[in-house]
């Protein structure tokens, strides 16, 4: 028999440059080298994420937004891996990755704007916070429903094959969304079709309150790959050199020959599922100390300090600077009004067709025989 709980095949391993304090490995493979002013931004990128993961998640706590996700653990999965694609690479991503935009250019007063839900926002108030996208960073915007961006990237990836472009598709998920039938149908369509897609899994081992433990058995997501015909690697998500040397590697094959690579980021989510969310009444406050003790921006920090390319006053003059950034984001964003309720039926069709227009004329209707069906901030027009 092949498999099984008496299978005596190993595990696949997983690839690290850096141990849990961020020592070099001796002798770990990095074909891809980070130069000076790469390492600057990813750190810089990774500090800037954390510090706008903590004030949003303060401020929805305050009420200002209704809903917020951290990236709290997976700095490194996010800009690691960003930072080896190009912008002409096509994004899909999960909720959590939020990471990734802010590498391809999404500012923080975008990201205020959007969480706010103004009428500066991507999409005008019309989608939950968090939900962030960018036609012209090619960041398709993000979906609630865990696997629905699978097939999508799919087909993304298959069009830039018909296309002949020296691109490929980078979607995101979580190992619980890889219990999802989504997942097992993209895969297969990705394999049979030689489509140029990169699956990366944040296997953070919590789906909101179920541990990977009880998610799968086998060899985790990447051991799922070869089945289906798919080349795949296993790496350490909070080595941010191990995941950007992961991802180069991942995107060369899948451009060079046109066809999907899967790769499982093995980290942990430090923080809660959502502000909706407790985790500490399903997981123990010594195990999320320990995790939270290998923070995988002070990995990274280990190599810019082992290279003199980092010090104590840049450290904090950075962290000051982006604090007042955040803050000034808020604050601006806060300020912006809503958009108006007619904006609720635009945005889909160039011109408007006769059904949306008959729904916009019956709300309008409605609201001005009722003014109080809509909030006080949202203009009626």
């Amino acid at each position: 028999m092949l498999g099984g709980p008496q299978s005596t095949t190993p595990p696949m391993s997983c690839y690290r440059t850096v141990d849990s304090t961020g020592t070099d490995i001796a002798g770990a493979d990095v074909p891809y080298q980070i130069d000076h002013a790469l390492a600057t931004k990813m750190y810089s990128t990774m500090a800037a994420l954390q510090i706008v993961d903590t004030v949003f998640y303060e401020a929805q706590r305050q009420g200002r937004f209704s809903f917020f996700m951290t990236s709290a653990g997976e700095e490194a999965t996010a800009v690691g891996s960003a930072a080896a694609l190009t912008i002409e690479d096509t994004v899909f991503t999960q909720y959590r990755e939020h990471g990734v935009m802010m590498w391809r250019g999404y500012t923080i007063q975008q990201m205020a704007h959007q969480c706010y839900g103004n009428i500066l926002g991507h999409g005008k108030g019309r989608q939950m916070p968090i939900h962030y996208g960018s036609k012209e960073l090619n960041f398709h915007t993000i979906s609630s429903p865990l696997a629905t961006q699978l097939p999508h990237a799919v087909g993304a990836a298959y069009a830039l094959k018909l296309e002949e472009k020296q691109a490929c598709v980078a979607v995101y998920f979580g190992e619980g969304a890889a219990s999802e039938g989504d997942f097992h149908a993209a895969v297969n369509f990705a394999s049979t079709l030689s489509a140029p897609v990169l699956f990366i899994c944040r296997n953070n081992g919590w789906a909101i309150s179920t541990p990977s433990t009880e998610q799968y058995r086998g060899d985790g997501i990447a051991g799922r790959g070869p089945s289906y015909g798919i080349a795949s690697i296993r790496v350490d998500g909070g080595d941010a050199r191990a995941v950007y040397n992961a991802t180069a590697e991942a995107r060369k094959i899948a451009v060079a020959n046109s066809c999907p690579v899967l790769i499982e980021a093995m980290s942990y989510r430090s923080g809660h599922h959502s502000t909706s969310d407790d985790s500490s009444r399903y997981r123990t406050a010594d195990e999320m100390n320990r995790w939270r003790a290998r923070d995988p921006v002070m990995r990274f920090q280990s190599l810019l300090l082992a290279n003199d390319w980092w010090d104590p006053q840049q450290e904090k003059d950075l962290r000051l600077s982006l604090r007042k950034e955040v803050l000034k984001a808020l604050e601006a964003a806060q300020k912006e009004p809503k958009a108006p309720l007619s904006d609720m039926f635009t945005d889909v069709y160039k011109e408007m067709p006769w059904h949306l227009r008959e729904q916009l004329e019956e709300a309008m209707a409605h609201v001005k025989a009722h003014p109080e069906a809509c909030p006080s901030d949202i203009p009626v027009r």
